[in-house]
């Protein structure tokens, strides 16, 4: 049923309904974002979301030195480029384990980029850093039916699967990602044309690890650029944030940040300019709905039902 959808791709009634819907949801967003931080964002803006556990092999620090990448960038434009430039508010929500200090220092970062890049008048509402506390349930369905892009960026390998990027598709955005679990399965069923994927593949990251500590290591210098602002206590003190970077730059680059920084820098260029055409963007979003229907719980559970349980459906009784 969901696939008939893609009958009304170019219907423009339907069209101008499902974009109303997605405005009125990221204007809720907002809404919320300003009643619980104080910050201003623009619902036109694009909005780019990772909500999930705080973890290193879900990379959120890959997301926040991106975020600091794309400020840097601002701050280096002429006020002609500024103007090109798409607006963006990236969002984060998650919690950290209660011993895991790694995770809590990720989040004490996203907290201060977004203090320093919220009050820069230079960059006013060209790109806006919310965290939101206690995510939840809740707010799940506040923040999953707002997004335009959602990041689902662990390390290829290390997601066996997840289903948040299943949700965020079907309530209308499309996804950046690596080629790992659950975004390989979306990708096959809505076109590639539909999905911002980036980074290595799953079979490289062993031996990039290896090279990693037998052999020469070099940070990718636009990362270095991002820790020397860091470093240069642009957010705050750097000491608290030293872990976080040694991690990368002193102690094998685990999780492949510097590996995957470029790769990930330019699928979000590329994200800009798709989010400037709005009807293509629109397009897409409405194909990705329209093709998610594979990942119905139905269609999961019958086929567990025959393939690993092996029990047969009994007809309801009377």
């Amino acid at each position: 049923m969901l696939h008939k959808l893609e009958n009304h791709v170019d219907d423009k009634e339907f069209r101008k309904e499902f974009q109303e819907i997605k405005l009125a949801n990221k204007t809720r967003l907002a809404k919320y974002i300003h009643e619980t931080t104080g910050v201003t964002v623009n619902p036109k803006a694009l909005f780019d979301i990772q909500v999930k556990r705080i973890h290193e092999y879900k990379r959120q620090q890959l997301n926040i030195f991106g975020v600091i990448h794309r400020y840097l960038a601002i701050k280096e434009m002429s006020a002609e480029e500024r103007k090109k430039l798409a607006p963006r508010v990236s969002i984060f929500g998650g919690k950290a384990a209660p011993g895991y200090w790694m995770a809590k220092t990720v989040i004490h970062l996203i907290c201060e980029v977004g203090r320093v890049v919220n009050n820069d008048k230079d960059v006013g509402d060209l790109l806006k850093v919310i965290f939101l506390e206690d995510y939840n349930v809740s707010k799940a369905e506040i923040i999953t039916p707002a997004s335009d892009i959602s990041e689902h960026i662990s390390t290829a390998g290390t997601e066996a699967s997840g289903t948040s990027n299943m949700k965020f598709v079907l309530n209308g955005g499309l996804i950046i990602g690596t080629c790992d679990g659950a975004n390989i399965e979306i990708t096959r069923e809505i076109g590639e044309n539909n999905i911002f994927l980036f980074g290595n593949l799953a079979e490289d990251v062993d031996e990039l690890r290896h090279s990693h500590v037998y052999g020469k290591y070099e940070l990718e210098p636009s990362l270095a650029k991002v820790f020397d602002a860091i470093k240069q206590n642009t957010f705050g003190d750097a000491g608290a944030f030293a872990a976080l970077v040694n991690g990368i730059v002193d102690h094998g680059d685990y999780y492949l940040v510097s590996d995957d920084f470029v790769s990930y820098c330019k699928t979000h260029d590329l994200i800009d300019e798709a989010y400037k055409d709005q009807e293509q963007w629109l397009t897409k979003c409405i194909q990705s709905v329209a093709r998610m229907g594979f990942f119905s719980s139905d269609r999961c559970i019958d086929e567990y039902a025959e393939m690993i349980w092996n029990v047969e459906p009994l007809p309801p009784k009377a």
